[in-house]
């Protein structure tokens, strides 16, 4: 039976589109979020400050006027349907919106202090990233400002800036800046570059011949998972297959043990590696040795190709352009100092 069913309505009935747009409120929007984001309604309930039962009724309250099941309910907890995974998308859309509107509005009132959410990807160069945020909240000190940190799944580029969900993203920028929308500003902090590991390879030296595009394509590479970097996924594996066709990424079964996935590779009929994500600065990379245990294995540099195409990410801070001007000036003041400091110094280097 479904939640239809136990109703006994249709879809169509008895709220009419226009009919739940007038009944549903941000508090069915705030509760569906919290148990779609705990996975479970006590879970929820204790982010959301408010009994169980409350929250379970609002909640098929709102599948009620949307006219569907939005979530699968279990005995181990909660999945969302594919309605579910959509509402939820929008809902925060919805929420972040009202949350910037309503910041907006005490800044033009001169009501209290100014606040700055800031999105902070899953992957990014850890060295990279503690400079930028240290500089960030120094900064943000100074101008009495509240810096808040929103982790959210990968998506595309900066969007958690243009849906509304940060006021800054740190990211990649895959994209030519004019090809933005004109809703972000954008500043860089350099070019980034990944390291390569590879099982059995003689003791590394700054001096050591970097390996080619062609010659990782024809390697078992280990690199994932894609969802935790999309953009840098798939625009790696797309210029390497243009040097080995059919070339595809290994999903590596350890995702933050190296030797062991270079351990339980084994022999197969080409060499295998891994590729991690951009990490350090161009040209300030040396080579390591990987840990004691396990296969040796080292790291090496990915050559430039002579036509300029190689593996490299250009770190950006993007921002909402209709935020106060002493916030973009915030913004702009921290990638000018982090950016300045990486020219003369070595970072992710260990």
């Amino acid at each position: 039976m479904t939640l239809l069913d136990e109703w006994g309505t249709s879809p169509a009935s008895p709220w009419s589109l226009e009919a739940a747009l007038q009944r549903v409120e941000l508090r069915h929007l705030r509760y569906f979020v919290a148990v779609a984001e705990a996975g479970t309604f006590t879970g929820a309930a204790e982010r959301a400050f408010v009994a169980q039962p409350t929250l379970s009724q609002q909640v098929r309250r709102l599948e009620q006027m949307v006219g569907t099941q939005l979530l699968h309910r279990r005995r181990d907890g909660v999945g969302l349907t594919a309605a579910g995974l959509v509402l939820l998308d929008e809902a925060r859309s919805v929420l972040s919106r009202v949350g910037h509107g309503l910041q907006r509005t005490r800044h033009a009132a001169s009501v209290g202090r100014h606040q700055l959410r800031v999105h902070v990807p899953p992957q990014y160069p850890e060295s990279l990233l503690v400079r930028a945020t240290s500089t960030l909240v120094a900064l943000a000190q100074e101008v009495d400002v509240d810096v808040s940190w929103v982790e959210l799944p990968p998506d595309s580029e900066f969007s958690a800036v243009t849906r509304r969900h940060a006021d800054a993203s740190f990211g990649w920028l895959s994209k030519a800046e004019e090809e933005l929308p004109e809703t972000l500003d954008v500043m860089t902090f350099g070019e980034f570059e990944p390291e390569i590991w590879v099982a059995g390879r003689p003791s590394p030296s700054p001096e050591a011949a970097p390996i080619s595009l062609d010659e990782l394509a024809g390697m078992h590479v280990f690199h994932g998972p894609r969802e935790q970097a999309p953009a840098v996924y798939d625009t790696w594996a797309a210029a390497l297959a243009t040097r080995r066709a059919g070339f595809a990424f290994k999903d590596p079964p350890f995702r933050s043990r190296w030797a062991a996935t270079l351990a339980s590779a084994g022999e197969s009929d080409r060499a295998h590696a891994i590729l991690t994500g951009p990490e350090h600065a161009l040209g300030k990379f040396r080579p390591r040795m990987l840990g004691e245990f396990g296969p040796v294995a080292s790291s090496a540099r990915i050559a430039a190709q002579a036509d300029g195409e190689s593996l490299t990410g250009t770190a950006a801070l993007a921002w909402s352009t209709d935020l106060p001007r002493s916030l973009q000036q915030l913004l702009f003041d921290v990638a000018d100092t982090v950016s300045r400091s990486i020219i003369g110094a070595s970072i992710g280097v260990s």
